[in-house]
């Protein structure tokens, strides 16, 4: 199958006049696109109704598209950010998937695929042993997944999942607020709590606090699990890190301008 990479915004969100492009000049052919709903490493949620309007805007009636909405971590999040997109099967789309072992908290690696039931119908069977249909690939599946992930659900309930959600969105701000304060640079993007910032020079403190990075940029995710204090803690850290790094290197300077005089003088 022919797939066609389109660009990104500086942000992370697809970029929608390049998709627009790549839409017309595929327009012989049905298209599946992927949306995200929150990006790995900058935490970009792609505009669902956009994407609809330019899908049809290029003559891609509803039964020439399927879209899936990729929503691995920030999926089982944008349900409680006021103001955020809306991802319902009410809008054309064909499939949602999400993570249970990330924002849920299950201990194992599981994740839920939501589709349309006439696009599994084809693929499904009856399976006498386990007296159930199963559309899986593999025909099996962990049943302790589904039981993690309903206990955490069942005991935060609608209320402690969307308290949750509102924690991580503010101490996002608050880490973004405090590393702007310190003079580094960093993005948030809207309805994100994916921290990014420009990459640590120091690899001990990367290892220490197992940042993600990709180029010259890291992220850091804040999950329920983080408070105010470790925050507070980790930008303290970061301010000596760079101040470390920027010693060593007015050091090495002065070293090498010292060398070099040593050198004319001898």
């Amino acid at each position: 199958m022919k797939a066609v990479k389109v660009d990104t915004l500086e942000t992370g969100e697809i970029d929608y006049d390049h998709l627009r492009r790549c839409l017309l000049e595929n327009s012989n052919k049905p298209a599946i696109v992927n949306v995200n709903i929150g990006t790995t490493v900058k935490g970009a949620v792609d505009d669902l109704d956009q994407v609809i309007e330019i899908l049809k805007d290029c003559g891609f009636s509803e039964d020439r598209f399927f879209i899936h909405c990729d929503g691995a971590l920030f999926g089982m999040m944008i349900p409680f950010v006021k103001k955020a997109p809306m991802v319902s099967f009410r809008k054309p789309i064909g499939s949602v998937s999400v993570s249970g072992h990330k924002f849920v908290g299950a201990p194992v690696p599981c994740g839920v695929v939501m589709t349309r039931l006439r696009y599994i119908e084809g693929i499904s069977s009856d399976v006498e042993y386990l007296n159930s249909r199963d559309a899986t690939i593999m025909g099996s599946r962990n049943g302790h997944a589904p039981i993690y992930m309903w206990y955490n659900l069942t005991l935060k309930g609608y209320d402690g999942m969307r308290k949750d959600v509102e924690k991580c969105l503010r101490n996002a701000h608050l880490l973004r607020d405090m590393l702007e304060g310190a003079g580094i640079k960093t993005m948030l993007n809207e309805f994100s709590s994916t921290v990014v910032f420009e990459r640590p020079e120091d690899e001990e403190f990367v290892r220490k606090w197992q940042l993600a990075c990709e180029g010259d940029i890291a992220h850091v995710v804040v999950m329920p699990n983080i408070n105010v204090e470790k925050l507070q803690r980790f930008v303290s850290e970061l301010i000596e890190s760079r101040a470390h790094i920027a010693a060593k290197r007015a050091m090495t300077v002065v070293r090498e301008a010292q060398a070099a005089t040593d050198w004319v003088e001898y």
